[in-house]
């Protein structure tokens, strides 16, 4: 069976998300990187082309050139898969190139600027025969998808309460002057509406409407800008109601000093909780309402675990796996609807929907911190 050979835009020298994205394409040996267009400087973009000891030829200088060659390549030999990891303003027009020209997408979150341009991307999607797929991370890992198995087999029972934080602190200070990634990512040009719920507080939200499996219907947002002279927020909070009568608090801050990387998310039914972090990732405690607390943990032929959740697990019990691995799970199951000749979605991976619901959820942040009506509803975009 041969790989699927992908192609990527960013992820040059100096960028952190592209390389993630290729050690993560190269885990289960499904794909090849065969080109790309890694930066608009020139030096940059040739020596990222050597160091993944790509063919010169096949290293261009634009995305735009980039699909103008590969479509002249035979078929055997072109990409197949574009990987689009630039900053957010590109992602909406090369995902509509590349589309058009026939490549399936797989794109890092957000899926666009605002609402408007993700819901622009339906169309060429419906008449194109490719797939699209999302990368939020952390739907890959195992045991999120324990969580959510728990939850719709109901050893929660009914859903009363979420709580789900996402704590950094990397921009605890003025960073956008020496840091690559805080200048773009600060940047309303490139970044869009939204600095810290654009970047981490998506993930929350997609997080808990994975698990939870429900929509949040309405919200009431505080956004904030703590560092001075900052152009986008960099903390925010919002009260959550669900489509099914749950409430909550969803939490995303940058300025949360000696913080790294603290997404959490707890559930409490009437007849039980769980809790879930991405810092130990390989665990969820599960507290069924007047009996001791469980823990689950991750890997192969461990105890209690649902199908969809050990099906995710590499190796044994004890045996920890990570980030990578969870981008990996949802490049896997890419692969196996790319060789499928599937279209649209691939089961396993959010795809234009969740794009569309996280940019859905940031214009109701934005409209509610800016209103005096105390809750924004978040429109229904199916």
């Amino acid at each position: 069976m041969e790989k699927i050979r992908i192609g990527m835009v960013g992820g040059g020298e100096g960028a952190f998300i592209g390389a993630v994205h290729r050690h993560a394409a190269a885990l289960d040996g499904q794909y090849e990187l065969v080109c790309g267009a890694f930066s608009r400087d020139a030096g940059n973009n040739q020596r990222t082309g050597d160091s993944l000891s790509l063919d010169a030829a096949r290293v261009y200088a634009s995305w735009e050139t980039l699909l103008e060659k590969e479509l002249k390549l035979p078929e055997q030999e072109r990409m197949e898969v574009l990987v689009i990891v630039t900053p957010n303003h590109l992602h909406v027009p090369i995902s509509i190139a590349a589309m058009e020209a026939g490549f399936h997408v797989f794109c890092e979150k957000p899926a666009a600027l605002n609402l408007a341009e993700a819901k622009s991307l339906k169309s060429h999607l419906d008449n194109n025969n490719v797939l699209y797929g999302l990368a939020h991370t952390y739907i890959g890992y195992p045991m999120v998808w324990q969580a959510r198995q728990m939850v719709l087999n109901g050893q929660l029972g009914n859903v009363r309460k979420v709580y789900v934080e996402y704590p950094q602190g990397w921009l605890t200070a003025s960073e956008e002057t020496s840091n690559k990634q805080a200048s773009w990512r600060t940047d309303p040009s490139q970044s869009g509406g939204s600095g810290c719920m654009g970047d981490i507080g998506t993930h929350a939200f997609g997080l808990l409407e994975f698990i939870l499996s429900q929509k949040v219907t309405h919200l009431c947002a505080d956004l904030n800008t703590v560092v001075e002279g900052r152009r986008l927020d960099d903390d925010g909070a919002a009260l959550i109601r669900t489509e099914k009568g749950a409430s909550g608090v969803l939490i995303a801050s940058q300025v949360c000093a000696g913080e790294e990387n603290a997404l959490k998310i707890r559930v409490y039914g009437d007849k039980g909780g769980l809790e879930w972090q991405q810092m130990e990732p390989n665990s969820v405690i599960y507290r069924p309402l007047g009996e001791p607390y469980r823990v689950y943990r991750a890997g192969g032929g461990q105890p209690g675990l649902y199908d969809e959740a050990a099906a995710r697990c590499r190796t044994p019990g004890g045996h920890p796996e990570g980030y990578l691995e969870a981008m990996a799970n949802l490049y896997t199951a890419f692969a196996k609807a790319v060789r499928a000749k599937q279209t649209g979605t691939a089961e396993g991976v959010p795809g234009l929907t969740s794009g569309i619901r996280g940019m859905a959820f940031i214009d109701a942040m934005l409209s509610s911190s800016k209103s005096e009506t105390k809750w924004q509803a978040i429109p229904d975009t199916e």
